[in-house]
């Protein structure tokens, strides 16, 4: 059996027969990007043999391919540096353009603290002759006064014991349910335990996930920690990893993965805190459909296919043990609900996070990444789609796109005259590809230096060496091979504009359905909301350049940040918010575009730069002018 060796992390692992190289590395925990999930069509799964003897693809460019690669000997693999992963670009600094809503209007954040899980301290009368009533009786004569108290089995377990080393003074940690009138008695303590009371508050995205310490009695924030969702090593979009689901314990390995991924940013939480895992009582988390189905080890495979049927919206509290969470019995986990397949409890989370619901503004809430999705309406209605944007923006499908790590090109500028590049990275470093909102602001430049016509094609007659034929057709090179540190040139192909171009079409033709789906136009909307820590880097007038965004004025749009974990602490800190997004889900009424006519028609009209119709964008028509 073939022991195979990965560089620089030194991992090594037993090669298993009829595995190829990339499927050792998710088993031995490196990652290789493999945007595809291991299907063979992306060619971004490149490593490189120091040693040893393989036999399967070889790429033109140099290197292997890992999902059609085997060793044939002991190999030593080098994973190269676009594969890295470096965390601490999860905490670079916003765009400098953005207006937050949370710090203007941040209404979910000034919330009367009733959380899902409260500690009552109480002193019990020592039984006697006179009163000799079963234990359990006894505490629900001093707590369930004004509710009817439903009980833990795991609870009477340790009640005689934690009664009598109290010497009858205990905490009581007692959950709400969805009876109003009906609560649950979790947990029982002995003395005062009323000091410490936390929740663990979880945004579970496509790519990142993220997750704070909650103080429930002064609300305040104890420590956060994010991570990329290691689920990225079986296909960067949803699809590709519902497909990898479908294989031999392919579902088992997706929800180990976010556990293992959940289980380390607890550690970090607790230990970041100096606060012990006993003191939390639960867990709110809010992901979209298929990472909820995930998390829960639930089948996808009817929410792949029409008619996208999910196993559930709205998903009971669960036993945070039962899934694999290294956490006290009593831990539970309450999810945020779903709307439908592609619109799930991280848009319904976000709506209640920035307050949608309460204001009566007509209000377009955007979440751009691979389902693109968006909810139009205010206070008394909202109307949501998916939009299907693919991985585009996240890098997925672009030649050296990569996600926003160390060394991806976040920024460009093209100069108007020469065409020459000028190109930042995040962190400083090398390039190595180039990240959602570089691809953004590349495009944008290239197309208002006139690099590009608005049809997404390269001119052939600029006096510059950036636009050249290239082995995939026209290309322009954004960095030049010496100053990467892959060793080859960064190019941005007419392949890669067209994948941009139809990921920003679904969006705008998405916003144009659901407006005239209620006989509204895009001047009609009063303001925007763009969440996800992607909208969070947009610059707004790159974004509208290309067409991503609707041209209306800029003081309307607003940045929410990670509206979806900002959702979920509320829920956490006040259960009549977790309560508000059940009610919010419902009230969304769900379009489904994939087989819309009139969405077809509008997304046939955003493949140009940055529409057909110029007059949707005034000023870009006014600045082509210039």
């Amino acid at each position: 059996m073939p022991k195979v060796t990965f560089l620089p992390s030194n991992k090594q692992i037993d090669f298993e027969d009829q595995e190829n190289l990339l499927k050792a590395a998710m088993d031995a925990g490196v990652h290789i990007n493999a945007s595809c999930g291991g299907a063979g069509v992306c060619n971004k799964c490149r490593i490189f043999i120091e040693q040893g003897e393989v036999k399967g693809e070889e790429l033109p460019d140099g290197g292997w391919k890992a999902c059609n690669t085997v060793p044939v000997t002991d190999v030593v693999i080098r994973v190269p540096v676009e594969s890295e992963m470096d965390r601490k670009a999860l905490a670079r600094p916003l765009a400098s353009k953005a207006v937050s809503w949370i710090k203007i209007h941040g209404e979910s954040l000034d919330l009367k603290t009733e959380p899902v899980v409260t500690k009552e301290l109480i002193d019990l009368p020592e039984p006697s002759l006179h009163d000799n009533i079963s234990d359990l009786g006894r505490i629900r004569r001093e707590v369930g006064q004004s509710f009817h108290l439903d009980v833990d089995s795991q609870v009477l377990y340790r009640l005689p014991y934690a009664l009598r080393e109290g010497n009858w003074q205990v905490t009581a940690s007692i959950m709400e349910t969805a009876r109003s009138d009906h609560k649950r008695l979790v947990r029982v303590q002995p003395g005062n335990e009323t000091r410490a009371n936390y929740a663990v508050c979880v945004d579970i995205g496509t790519t990142t996930v993220s997750a704070q310490l909650v103080d429930l009695r002064d609300q305040k924030v104890l420590y956060e920690s994010s991570n990329y969702n290691p689920q990225v090593s079986f296909g960067e979009d949803v699809i590709s990893r519902m497909e990898f689901s479908r294989k031999v314990d392919g579902l088992d390995i997706l929800k180990d993965k976010i556990i293992e991924c959940l289980n380390q940013l607890i550690e970090e939480l607790v230990k970041g805190a100096n606060a012990s895992k006993q003191d939390i009582s639960f867990i709110s988390i809010a992901a979209n459909t298929v990472m909820t189905h995930f998390l829960l080890g639930l089948e996808t495979k009817f929410l792949r296919a029409q008619p996208y049927i999910p196993v559930a919206n709205q998903f009971p509290p669960v036993r945070a043990s039962e899934i694999g969470c290294d956490l006290p019995e009593h831990v539970r986990i309450f999810l945020a609900p779903c709307v439908a397949s592609y619109v799930g409890g991280d848009i319904v989370a976000g709506v209640v996070g920035v307050g949608l619901n309460h204001h009566p503004e007509l209000t377009l809430f955007i979440d751009i990444g691979t389902n693109g999705e968006i909810v139009l309406g205010n206070q008394d209605w909202m109307a949501c789609a998916a939009c299907s944007a693919g991985p585009a923006f996240e890098g997925g499908g672009i030649k050296f796109g990569m996600r926003a790590t160390v060394g991806a090109v976040e920024v460009v500028h093209i100069h108007p005259v020469t065409f020459e590049p000028m190109a930042l990275t995040i962190g400083g470093k090398k390039a190595k590809g180039i990240c959602g909102s570089g691809i953004i602001s590349l495009l944008a430049g290239l197309f208002m230096t006139g690099v590009l016509d608005r049809q997404g094609k390269f001119r052939r007659d600029l006096d510059t060496k950036r636009v050249r034929q290239g082995s995939e057709g026209w290309e322009y090179v954004v960095v030049e091979k010496e100053a990467t540190s892959i060793g080859q040139d960064i190019v941005f192909t007419e392949a890669d504009v067209e994948n941009l171009i139809r990921a920003k079409g679904a969006m705008f033709a998405g916003y144009l359905t659901l407006l005239e789906s209620v006989g509204m136009a895009i001047e009609d909307l009063e303001r925007v909301i763009l969440a996800g820590n992607f909208g969070s880097y947009l610059d707004l007038d790159q974004a509208i350049i290309i067409g991503l965004l609707p041209d209306i004025p800029r003081d309307r749009f607003f940045f929410a940040g990670n509206s979806s974990l900002t959702g979920a602490r509320a829920a956490a800190i006040s259960w009549p918010k977790f309560q508000e997004m059940k009610h919010v889900s419902q009230m969304m009424t769900h379009f489904d575009l994939s087989d819309n006519p009139r969405f077809m028609d509008h997304y046939v009209s955003c493949l140009f730069l940055p529409h057909t119709d110029l007059s949707l964008f005034p000023t870009v028509k006014e600045a082509l002018k210039a």
